[in-house]
């Protein structure tokens, strides 16, 4: 079973922005990069496919099925889950972060992204149209 850190240590984790910010830094150069609200933090994406997530409950990473094991390996990482279903090729980074880490996790991450195919962005439906 995962042990959490006492409440006081979990309050001291770098603030949402202060992470965002490292994510940036880590991104700086690359190109395709776009950031998005999403999870309740900020989603940043990579030729429109999620690469990490930032917010106040940490670092949600894509690092594939290949490379999970060994991201779960490392102290402070679990398992993505949504409603009870466990999500394959992401994991959750848990707060504390040292913000000097987050490259290297935006990096491991990056390695499985950039394997992806680009989305396109999905065509705007007209939201009514008149019948003739």
């Amino acid at each position: 079973m995962r042990k959490t850190a006492p409440r006081s240590r979990r309050q001291s984790a770098a603030t949402d922005p202060d992470l965002a910010g490292a994510v940036r830094s880590a991104l700086t150069g690359v190109k395709a990069v776009s950031e998005v609200k999403m999870f309740g933090g900020i989603g940043f994406m990579l030729n429109g496919n999620l690469l990490v997530g930032a917010s106040k409950r940490g670092l949600l990473l894509r690092v594939g099925k290949e490379q999970q094991s060994q991201a779960l390996a490392k102290s402070g990482t679990r398992q993505m889950e949504m409603r009870g279903r466990l999500m394959d090729g992401y994991v959750y980074v848990d707060p504390p972060i040292a913000l000097d880490t987050v490259r290297e996790w935006v990096d491991m991450a990056r390695a499985f992204v950039g394997t992806l195919p680009p989305k396109r962005k999905a065509r705007r439906v007209a939201a009514k149209q008149k019948r003739k």
